[in-house]
């Protein structure tokens, strides 16, 4: 993994550079609380990732802001709980709360000095611009699920960004993907032969189980944006 082997670097962003779990616990939390519902923090992020993931696999073009309403009236339902409507469309729409890791724009800010830069996300267009913005607007490549018609783990991401990146002659082998999500992008990208470095925060889990998870191979393993930077930069 040498820096002058690569023109271009893509990533898996939530998780990876947003960081969403703690505001959606915190939110999950709140309203279990509110219910008297006794859940743990693990068990409520389960509950969230299982009830995306079933949503996601069931309609591939449903915009985020929808799924996240879906998983929450899922999460609801499995807790014996009406949902309540606004509770419910302010979770939808909570993606432009989801603030960035404390090293994220830094660590994108010295790659983009050298090398084109790319995104491949699980997010609608508008939900994702609000995203964008909070990490500077430092992304070239750009691949939603709204323009992919696909939730990752299908590969139509990484053939539309991939797809981009040979438009401007960088071919796949100089491309390395940097994501924390096993499930979504390391596995994938495996699939593909894309080179793939894992960012494993301490405290994190989503995407880190189902759909192949457990058969992901990073060719290495980092626990921040930082260390990573630091290392691959030198």
């Amino acid at each position: 993994m040498q820096p002058g082997n690569y023109d271009a670097i893509t990533f898996d962003v939530y998780g990876t550079l947003i960081d969403w779990e703690p505001t959606i616990l915190d939110t999950l939390e709140a309203w279990a609380a509110r219910n008297g519902i006794t859940a743990t923090r693990p068990a409520l992020l389960d509950a969230f990732d299982r009830a995306r993931a079933h949503y996601q696999t069931l309609q591939p073009c449903r915009d985020y802001p929808r799924v996240l309403r879906s998983a929450f009236a899922y999460i609801a339902d499995e807790y014996g709980v009406a949902p309540g409507a606004e509770e419910q469309n302010a979770f939808g729409a909570s993606v432009g709360d989801w603030p960035p890791y404390k090293d994220s724009i830094d660590a994108l800010s010295r790659l983009k000095a050298r090398y084109v830069l790319g995104a491949f996300t699980n997010i609608d267009d508008a939900s994702f611009a609000k995203s964008h913005a909070r990490l500077g607007g430092c992304f070239s490549v750009i691949v939603t699920a709204e323009r992919a018609q696909a939730y990752k783990p299908a590969l139509r991401h990484f053939v539309l960004g991939l797809t981009d990146l040979a438009a401007r002659e960088i071919p796949l082998h100089r491309v390395l993907h940097v994501a924390q999500s096993l499930r979504a992008d390391v596995r994938p990208a495996n699939l593909l032969g894309q080179d793939v470095v894992w960012i494993n925060r301490t405290g994190r889990g989503l995407g880190h189980t189902g759909f192949g998870a457990e058969l992901a191979e990073p060719m290495a393993t980092f626990a921040s944006m930082k260390a990573f930077v630091d290392a691959f930069l030198g």
